[in-house]
């Protein structure tokens, strides 16, 4: 019983100074993933055609992928409902997608709505050029 019982505190120490897992900061994965890109003039609306894919920054922006180009969009309201595990739904009525529209978050376990976006302007980041890429 002795043993047991230095095994069992053993135990809780152990548990007790690990530490806990850091969630990445939201601001420093934005950045990391801008890395390299320079900011351009926000736009109103981006061409979805040209968007390969997305990508969500917990609680933050929405990172829209267009080859050469990734817009940031910073929604106007509901952006602390963003998680990795949300599926972006944006019903589309022309071929761009605006500021002025809404996208429905669905978290992809449970199927169920989990939020909605209201977007706000889209922020181009472009590649910085250097005399090296010529």
């Amino acid at each position: 019983m002795r043993k047991m019982s230095i095994l069992i505190a053993a135990s809780l120490a152990v548990l007790s100074t690990a530490a806990p897992a850091a969630s990445p900061d939201p601001e420093a994965q934005l950045e990391r993933a801008l890395h390299g890109r320079v900011a351009g003039e926000p736009v109103h609306c981006i061409d979805m055609h040209r968007v390969q894919g997305s990508t969500i920054i917990p609680g933050t922006a929405v990172i829209y992928d267009a080859g050469s180009i990734l817009y940031v969009n910073r929604p106007d309201s509901g952006a602390e409902s963003l998680d990795r595990w949300d599926v972006l739904v944006t019903r589309l009525y022309t071929s761009q997608l605006c500021n002025t529209d809404t996208v429905d978050l669905i978290d992809q376990g449970s199927h169920a709505y989990s939020g909605v976006l209201f977007l706000g302007d889209f922020v181009p980041y472009r590649r910085v050029q250097t005399s090296d890429s010529r």
